[in-house]
Parts: structure tokens; sequence; C-alpha cells
């Protein structure tokens, strides 16, 4: 129970109308903006590979997983310390050098990175 409070406010981020961000339509835009980076927020950093992989930490626990882009969104499996958190597409969107992933296709909670 302990581990799935620390990612839900590790992951869950800020309301989507916090900032204005501009929406990263296709993959070879997304590819090159997580390239070479790591995305990071409090307690979590994780690197989303060309190849489709996702690695990472977050809160002391390893965090693994695919990704596709399909029809405008990124779609992940997660999982998290051996917990799988399953599928879902997520809107990406881009301000100031921080990305936003929105799930539910836009329409659920958002979590903001940094890019290093």
């Amino acid at each position: 129970m302990f581990r799935l409070c620390a990612l839900a406010i590790a992951l869950v981020a800020t309301p989507a109308f916090a900032a204005n961000y501009t929406k990263i339509n296709d993959k070879a835009e997304f590819v090159k903006l997580v390239q070479g980076k790591t995305l990071t927020r409090p307690l979590v950093k994780l690197q989303v590979s060309s190849a489709g992989s996702i690695k990472g930490r977050g809160a002391a626990w390893d965090v693994n997983g695919q990704w596709t882009w399909k029809n405008g969104y990124f779609c992940r499996n997660l999982n998290w310390g051996g917990m799988e958190l399953g599928y879902n597409c997520q809107e990406v969107g881009l301000s100031n050098g921080k990305v936003r992933f929105t799930s539910d296709q836009g329409t659920g909670q958002s979590a903001e990175f940094k890019l290093r």
C-alpha cells in the first residue's frame, strides 16, 4: 500500500490547465524530444528509448515498460517495483523544457517531467 501511495504522489502531477503546452502530435517529434534525455520529477527518473522501452526508478523501485505511438498518443505498459500499472494512451505536451503526460488520451491525470 505504501508503494502505491508513493507512486501516486510521484507520478500524479498538477492539473492539466497549469501551463500552456504544445501538443506533440507524432512519434518522430516525440522521439526527437526525449532521445538521450532523462525525464525527471521528484522521486522519479525515467529514460524513454526510441526503440520503445521505458526504464528508470520511481520512489526507490525499478520502473520498466514498453511504449508505442498510436493515433497521436503515447501508449505504454508499465511495471513499477513488480506491480503492473497497465496500458494507457496519453497525450504529450511540451512547455518551457518540460514534458507533460496526460492519461486517458488527455482527459485524465497529468504528470510533468523536466528533460535533462
